[in-house]
Formats: structure tokens, sequence, C-alpha cells
């Protein structure tokens, strides 16, 4: 499968890492132009390509960026990718820490990932918000196994969540489903399933176990 990868931080890294590994054809892209991946498409024979490269053509995009990052993307992004692209949205809000404040999603109540479908003109699927990176590495085990990590996987569209899911078992976690963009908010930061390295069953009780209210040291 064709993927693009925007953004070759810790979690665009390593799902380069495994991805490649894996035998899928990935094209990977950041803010500071394909010289800077050299060392990245050396380790894994992925393909170092510009923002506007990568989508092309990809069955699915991770976009894996700091949020306040996520407007300057071009437009038009995705126009060129695959009919049924699948985009996956890493992206968490961190006001204070990094992303300043974003008024859309503190006045007007939207979870980051449905700001971030407005933002780009594309459904997302939220997945791996919650992930440690060296988890990706480290972690994977066979389907089946006891001790498997699940990871929520939010979003509206139901074939691209499907595709979404299957990519993650691939990687050799479970999945569980987290609702539509509109139930994210369950996976944001500071929530129960936020960082959390359980199976299914602890991952479902998480979620239920969320509350919509935005903590002052997650407001900006």
């Amino acid at each position: 499968m064709k993927i693009g990868i925007i953004g070759a931080g810790n979690i665009g890294g390593n799902l380069t890492r495994r991805l490649t590994a894996l035998g899928h054809d990935v094209y990977v892209a950041n803010s500071r132009g394909p010289h800077t991946l050299t060392g990245l498409a050396e380790e894994t024979g992925a393909t170092p390509v510009t923002v506007e490269e990568a989508p092309r053509g990809a069955e699915i995009v991770v976009v894996t960026i700091p949020l306040k990052a996520v407007p300057d993307l071009p437009s038009g992004l995705f126009d060129e990718a695959a009919d049924g692209v699948a985009v996956i949205d890493t992206g968490n809000y961190y006001p204070r820490q990094r992303d300043g404040r974003i008024a859309a999603i503190e006045d007007e109540g939207l979870t980051e990932s449905r700001w971030t479908e407005r933002r780009i003109g594309h459904p997302v699927i939220k997945a791996f918000n919650g992930t440690y990176a060296q988890d990706i590495l480290d972690r994977p085990l066979p389907a089946g196994d006891p001790g498997r990590i699940a990871l929520p996987v939010a979003g509206d569209d139901g074939a691209a969540k499907r595709k979404v899911r299957d990519l993650i078992d691939e990687l050799g976690f479970d999945t569980v489903d987290a609702g539509g963009i509109d139930d994210s908010w369950r996976q944001q930061p500071d929530t129960p399933v936020y960082g959390l390295r359980g199976g299914v069953e602890a991952v479902t009780k998480a979620l239920a176990e969320a509350s919509p209210e935005r903590k002052p040291e997650f407001s900006g």
C-alpha cells in the first residue's frame, strides 16, 4: 500500500520505520524539506518528498505535526490522493506548552480533530494521538496475545476507519472504535485513555469514563 506521512518527528519517524519494514511504499515529508530526511530514508527505504508530494496516490496519509502547524498545510493537499484515501490525524492540542489558544476549540467546543478536518478540508481518522512513540517499535504483539495494547480510533467515515484499524492490527495492536470525530474528545490529552497501555477492555472502560470538561492546564 502507498502511504504518505507528513511529519517526521517521533510518531512519524517510527511509523515510517515500521510501515516500510512491513513492505508498504512510504513517502515521508516534513516542513524542512526532503534533504533533511536522507538519514531516515537510508535507514528505512522510505522516499523523502515535499509535503505536497506525500499524499499523491496514497491510500493512507498520516498527518503527524503540531496542531499550530495545521493551518500552514497547502490547500488542496489531498486532491491527488487515491480515491477513498484515509487521513490519520495524530494531533493534540497543547495551548500552553506549544500551540497557543485556538478559539474554535475552546469557545465553539470543537474537538481537536474536527478543527483539523475543517482546516485541511478532508475528513480524518483520529489515531495514535495518545500512543507513546517508542511503543510503535517496542510493543507490537500478534493478534490474540493477552498483552496486546489497544488503541482508540475515532472517525465518521466507516470505510476509512476500517482501513486504519486494519493497518493498526498489521502493526501489532488491537483497536477500539471510539465513535465519531465529535466523540474524539474522549481520547484527547488528560483523558483516562490518553497514554494508556491497556487492552481492549481497559481502553473501552477508559473511553467511557472520560469527561468533556477541559482542565485549566489544557486551556489557553
